[in-house]
């Protein structure tokens, strides 16, 4: 969801790597300020509750709503979101009659704010009353035209989501608008603001069924798509001969497949399998006809590159499927390898988009890496890191291909330039503890580094107010949870000693609002997880 709390594997798959394309012709490119979106609207840069409730307060004066947006320097759908639609004219435009709030993940308060309003992966786009109630949580990963008309609906009708929701599951009439906002609705993101993780497939195949005849019929096989892409084998759809014809008429019609181009770029494999949970013929059947599909799209110049490349990496899930989630070398036919060189050659030809390049470059190593090319992915990443402007994720990337490949040495050593180069507060404890993890898993004996680094990430934690809110908090809980795996045969309790001696005095300056202190002193104890 897509949240994306390691940054070793872009989740290419999953909503957490959401992605923008574009249909309405070049944008007018601004170059974004430090720390801003774009320079063709006047964002709000928010790092505190103050500065948040004042845009509210303004928004309540001026009779507006609120747009805000969370994201990250290094995070490559916000690249791409800067690429393909901060940077529009539309946009511009639209954004006047809107209050535009950006929070930066790495800003001091940030994650105190992304307690706040429910936000954990980036990026996170939600569109809100001048009262704070949430109108629309918007999809990164359908293309800018239907952002802009999903933005353009929400500004009509400014009914707070849950009430729409309530509305529809009690039998009321809505509008078309507002069946479109559920049916477009960043489920995966919604982090419970709606309905309980667990009830998302049922709650939109409730919607699904509602809807048929009360709008069109595109809004409701939407609805079914995503029903379908929440579901797994235990909760959720279990889909039908008539659910399954609805599926076989998306994939044949160019039309329809090029409007829900998101749902089956992200999730192909999860809606053959549920589709399909038996291997066999019906199963190879779907995958070809999905697969058909997805190759139309790929060459759809309409689309963004990151779009295309995203149809790719769904043919290769679907090429995979069977043959192990972690098999690093896949049995592939030889055209679809041709095609995956081919288009990463041609990504890294063309761009010249920095935001751009970020997205796509990171999307086209990780597709290298999944076809088995790892050589060729790795001299990708590589010749990519002077163009970066956050070159520490690719060398995540380059630690993660080297781990799957059995690399132990090259692979840590990655992990430890990315740590070594990684900006901001809640960044540097996120990477930390992703190195962390590593040398724990890959070097266990190696006592003096592992301490050295959860010591550094512990001192740097306590320079940060925000350190124990959402993502820096998950990533503390991560490093507690690996150190005290490490020790669970006893053999390194004098370590885990001096690390906890270090901690008591980190957690007696932590406030105690919000838990914060609770978190802290929940640190290397047994049986602690991450937050909720």
């Amino acid at each position: 969801m897509n949240t994306v709390d390691t940054p070793f594997i872009p989740k290419l798959a999953a909503a957490a790597w959401l992605m923008l394309t574009l249909m309405a012709g070049p944008p007018t490119l601004a170059v974004a300020a430090p720390g801003l979106p774009s320079t063709n609207v006047a964002w709000v840069a928010a790092a505190a509750d103050a500065d948040v409730d004042a845009a509210f307060a303004r928004a309540k004066a001026e009779k507006k709503p609120v747009l805000l947006y969370w994201g990250a320097t290094w995070c490559p759908p916000c690249n791409q979101l800067k690429a393909t639609l901060f940077n529009r004219q539309d946009f511009a435009a639209q954004a006047k009659a809107m209050v535009a709030v950006h929070v930066d993940g790495d800003r001091p308060g940030a994650q105190k704010l992304g307690t706040r309003f429910k936000v954990r992966g980036y990026p996170t786009v939600i569109l809100m009353t001048a009262d704070g109630a949430e109108i629309a949580r918007l999809p990164g990963e359908a293309d800018a035209p239907q952002v802009m008309a999903l933005l353009q609906s929400g500004l009509a009708a400014g009914r707070p989501l849950k009430t729409v929701l309530n509305d529809a599951r009690s039998g009321k009439a809505l509008s078309a608008n507002e069946w479109r906002t559920l049916a477009f609705h960043s489920w995966d993101l919604d982090e419970g603001q709606l309905v309980p993780t667990s009830e998302r497939a049922t709650v939109v195949a409730e919607l699904a069924r509602r809807s048929a005849g009360a709008v069109d019929a595109e809004t409701t096989t939407r609805l079914w798509l995503k029903a379908l892409a929440l579901s797994d084998q235990t909760q959720g759809l279990k889909p039908d001969a008539a659910l399954r014809e609805r599926v076989n008429a998306v994939l044949a019609d160019p039309r329809q497949s090029r409007n829900h181009m998101d749902v089956l770029t992200n999730f192909a494999g999860a809606l053959v399998k549920v589709l399909t949970p038996e291997e066999g013929p019906d199963r190879a059947g779907l995958s070809a006809q999905m697969d058909t599909a997805l190759a139309r799209l790929q060459a759809d110049a309409t689309l963004s590159r990151s779009d295309r490349v995203g149809a790719l990496v769904a043919r290769l899930e679907l090429a995979r499927l069977g043959q192990g989630k972690d098999v690093v070398h896949p049995k592939l036919p030889e055209n679809l390898l041709r095609e995956v060189r081919e288009m990463a050659a041609r990504m890294d030809r063309e761009i010249s988009d920095g935001y751009e390049r970020q997205a796509v470059i990171t999307s086209a190593g990780y597709m290298l890496g999944q076809a088995g090319l790892w050589a060729e992915s790795e001299a990708l990443l590589k010749a990519n890191l002077s163009k970066s402007h956050s070159p520490y994720y690719l060398m995540s990337q380059l630690g993660s291909n080297a781990r799957k490949q059995g690399k132990k040495e090259e692979a840590l050593s990655w992990y430890q330039q990315s740590f070594q180069k990684s900006e901001g507060p809640a960044t540097r404890l996120q990477w930390g503890a992703g190195y962390l993890a590593a040398l724990v898993d890959l070097s266990p004996a190696d006592a003096a580094q592992i301490e050295k680094t959860a010591s550094q990430l512990f001192s740097e934690a306590a320079k940060d107010k925000g350190s124990f809110y959402e993502r820096s908090a998950r990533s503390l809980m991560r490093v507690s949870q690996k150190l005290t795996e490490w020790n669970k045969d006893g053999s390194r309790t004098a370590t885990l000693n001096r690390l906890r001696q270090q901690l008591q005095s980190v957690c007696s300056t932590v406030e105690t609002a919000d838990g914060q202190r609770n978190t802290c002193e929940r640190l290397l104890k047994s049986g602690s997880a991450p937050p909720a």
